[in-house]
């Protein structure tokens, strides 16, 4: 019998807060954290703008020495890491540390270190790359980062799917957690790809906006007058623990995380499939993994990137999957906040519908201006509302076709 897995502890980096509790004030109050950016000079880049981590400063949780030999990835993993296990209350002195795992993802990785090092071998040759190059840049060292700092011994690795990491992350730890490996797990992702490099790639890709003339109204999901997504950067933590465990210790419980649906697209590398039907499949699945009934979901914190083709084809795999009862829903993006946090999104975006729930809040979807025919759901436009959130649906969907979508519901 499948054991139920809980919410404890939550920890965010973002371009709205660099802590849960501003990150949650952000969202409510609407907070814009998109702007031109400073991580380097954009004049040669068709977008001049991104939703940067502001005031990020790592050292009450990494020395100077430990910030010098870490990505900014990693840094901002360390970082909320520290706050979900803080949040959760969480002593690992009194834990088994071979009960206790990470899962923690991302995208792209260190490509700020990638990129300097490279810089660095052409302008002074190959025997100036740093030693700790490779360390910086792999994409599963910030999971070995936070197992180290905290000795936590059981289950340890690193989830990649573009847009889905985090949400994957998430839910191989859950079913670790269901089906006895661990007792806890940290599981997230993080994401610094605001790098020449970064903009530029996507910029090729045609999939960034380019409302270089006004930056704060440039992540509009669902928005008719869209035309693509804004960058974003941060991290992702949560604290998952089995309900027997929780409880044993006298851990607050934020939610619990009732179901898990995974699917790929099997389409194409970047367009989401015709109706958004790989999306269909993946929410079914979580809502049927979560023994829930459609009719009890209240909330869906949407993909919602601002693009013109994904925006359209979530808001037709809603319509399929809930028919008349999609139009009962709060829909909302929080990336018209924080960007598109790639390989965090997941993880920073369930941690908002877990606040949701938690609060019976639903955070907006600002810059929403001017309606699409084909996006006609309610997608909470610019104002919080106050209503009971039973239950919700977390959406994340990647490039290459990956979907993941985790259903999360009050404690009772």
């Amino acid at each position: 019998m499948r054991k139920r897995v809980v919410v404890t502890g939550i920890g965010v980096v973002t371009p709205i807060g660099n802590n849960a509790r501003e990150f949650w004030e952000g969202l409510l109050e609407g907070r814009n954290g998109v702007d031109y950016i400073t991580h380097f000079d954009p004049k040669d880049h068709d977008t001049k703008f991104a939703a940067e981590v502001k005031n990020f400063d790592p050292s009450p949780v990494l020395d100077s020495r430990e910030v010098r030999r870490m990505d900014l990835f990693s840094q901002y993993a360390m970082v909320a890491a520290a706050e979900a296990v803080q949040d959760a209350g969480l002593n690992m002195e009194q834990e088994d540390p071979n009960r206790v795992g990470v899962i923690f993802g991302s995208g792209i990785g260190g490509l700020f270190s990638f990129e300097t090092e490279h810089r660095k071998m052409l302008e002074r040759g190959v025997r100036r790359i740093s030693p700790y190059f490779i360390t910086q840049m792999i994409i599963d060292i910030a999971a070995g980062h936070i197992s180290m700092r905290y000795g936590m011994k059981g289950p340890n690795y690193a989830t990649v799917s573009a847009c889905a990491t985090a949400s994957h992350a998430i839910g191989d730890a859950v079913r670790l957690l269901r089906y006895g490996d661990a007792d806890v797990m940290l599981a997230g992702g993080s994401e610094a790809a605001i790098t020449p490099m970064g903009v530029g790639g996507f910029n090729a890709l045609k999939a960034l906006s380019t409302r270089n003339d006004d930056p704060q109204h440039a992540s509009r999901p669902f928005d008719k007058q869209r035309d693509g997504f804004v960058m974003g950067e941060g991290a992702g933590v949560l604290v998952l623990e089995t309900l027997d465990h929780a409880l044993a210790r006298g851990a607050k419980i934020y939610a619990e995380i009732r179901g898990v649906g995974f699917t790929a697209d099997a389409h194409h590398i970047t367009a989401p499939a015709p109706g958004g039907e790989g999306a269909v499949r993946a929410m079914r699945r979580a809502i049927e993994d979560g023994e829930l009934q459609l009719e009890e979901i209240d909330y869906i914190n949407a993909h919602g990137t601002s693009t013109q083709y994904n925006d359209k084809s979530e808001t037709q795999a809603i319509k399929t999957l809930f028919g008349d009862h999609a139009y009962k829903l709060n829909v909302s993006s929080t990336k018209s906040m924080t960007g598109h946090l790639l390989g965090a999104a997941g993880a920073v975006e369930l941690a908002a519908t877990v606040l949701a729930v938690h609060h019976d809040v639903i955070p907006p979807t600002i810059n929403y201006e001017e309606p699409d025919p084909e996006c006609d759901l309610n997608y909470t436009p610019n104002k919080p509302e106050k209503r009971r959130v039973y239950a919700a649906i977390s959406n994340t969907f990647g490039f290459g076709g990956h979907n993941a979508c985790i259903t999360v519901s009050k404690y009772e």
